[in-house]
């Protein structure tokens, strides 16, 4: 989970710092244009295990509801 959430910043920060080159500075070398665009691939491709890992942690430390033994009634009366 940590891995994939270090990943996902990082790669969100290779991708500004690109991004931010690119539009002040301008580089002409040829590699350039295939190097910068990079760190965007591989957002989404991080968020997506990183979005279900996170759901998954969630979903364990959820716990049961106490409120199970209550009628309805008492219950929105309650409310």
């Amino acid at each position: 989970m940590q891995r994939t959430g270090r990943l996902l910043c990082w790669s969100l920060a290779a991708g500004m710092a690109g991004a931010a080159t690119e539009a002040l500075l301008h580089p002409e070398t040829g590699w350039w244009p295939l190097l910068w665009p990079l760190p965007w691939y591989l957002t989404p491709a991080s968020a997506l295990p990183w979005s279900i890992l996170r759901l998954r942690e969630k979903a364990a430390q959820r716990q049961p509801d106490d409120n199970d033994d209550l009628p309805t009634g008492e219950w929105e009366q309650a409310a």
